[in-house]
């Protein structure tokens, strides 16, 4: 039998691969480069922590997190907030608990950093993972984009 894969640490070296992750289908091509840049700096700086799990040189899952300096906030003395991002899995590898082993070794990474607030956007086939994790929706956040 052969033993489950283990997380490893991204590296600015992974850029491209977070990249194809974030935007996986083919009309987001053009937007891959941009981001590949951005995480593989985001990584060197530590703004970015996230995990790949490979079997043999093949990347089958992967999850990451971004770190937001927010500043201290009521009931909240340390000034960080976190935002799981980029979590995928590999077609022929999902339902086997990659993504839960990744998201909990991103959550394990912010635990040892003092951060305490994370959120994340989910789709609908994620919901029971993430409720799964303690998880909570939230009905309070809106959003707009600036002209």
């Amino acid at each position: 039998m052969t033993p489950p894969p283990h997380p490893r640490r991204v590296t600015p070296d992974d850029g491209h691969t977070i990249a194809a992750h974030r935007y996986p289908d083919a009309r987001d091509l053009p937007e891959r480069p941009a981001y590949a840049a951005w995480v593989a700096e985001a990584i060197r700086d530590g703004g970015y922590l996230g995990f790949l799990l490979e079997e043999g040189d093949e990347v089958i899952a992967g999850a990451g997190v971004t770190l937001l300096h927010w500043g201290p906030t009521r009931g909240d003395p340390q000034p960080w907030r976190a935002r799981i991002v980029n979590v995928w899995t590999h077609p022929d590898c999902r339902r086997a608990g990659h993504a839960r082993t990744l998201v909990t070794a991103c959550l394990d990474a912010l635990r040892a950093r003092g951060v305490t607030r994370v959120g994340l956007g989910s789709s609908d086939m994620a919901r029971s993972l993430y409720a799964g994790l303690g998880f909570t929706a939230s009905t309070h956040e809106m959003t707009r984009v600036l002209d």
